[in-house]
């Protein structure tokens, strides 16, 4: 049984995955997780390559809306289940080391995420204390620590 730090690393795993499959930084992540998961076997590392490939067509197909957002939910589960996986069976020292590899790919995926605008509109608003009444404009945007 892992721990929940360890859970939560393969949780942010599965995630990076899905979240990555639609971006430029593809390539790289895809690569990341198949070393990974192929322990240094190259036929291992091509199985994983070919999950991956399968992976980002699942997601490119699924139609917009509850569907996608249902596919995405049960691709995330899919790799972090085979992460909890992976990292149950590793020795200790191991298991650092990928947890460590995770981390790096799961932060090359959110560096490569696109930036997400929120718009609020307030025009005409008045402000009193904590509430806002009536309408205006503000737009927020994350650029996730650019």
């Amino acid at each position: 049984m892992l721990v929940e730090g360890l859970v939560a690393v393969a949780a942010a795993g599965g995630g990076a995955i899905v979240q990555a499959a639609g971006t430029d930084a593809w390539t790289g992540i895809r690569g990341g997780f198949a070393r990974l998961f192929g322990r240094g076997e190259t036929g291992r590392e091509q199985v994983e390559l070919e999950r991956l490939d399968r992976t980002r067509a699942v997601l490119g197909a699924a139609q917009d809306g509850a569907e996608a957002e249902r596919v995405q939910i049960a691709q995330v589960a899919r790799w972090q289940t085979r992460l909890e996986a992976l990292l149950e069976e590793l020795a200790e020292a191991e298991r650092e080391r990928a947890v460590a590899e995770v981390r790096a790919l799961v932060a090359q995926a959110e560096a490569a995420a696109p930036a997400q605008a929120v718009h609020n509109d307030f025009r005409g608003a008045t402000f009193t204390r904590s509430q806002v009444l009536g309408s205006g404009t503000m737009t927020v945007n994350n650029h996730h620590d650019e």
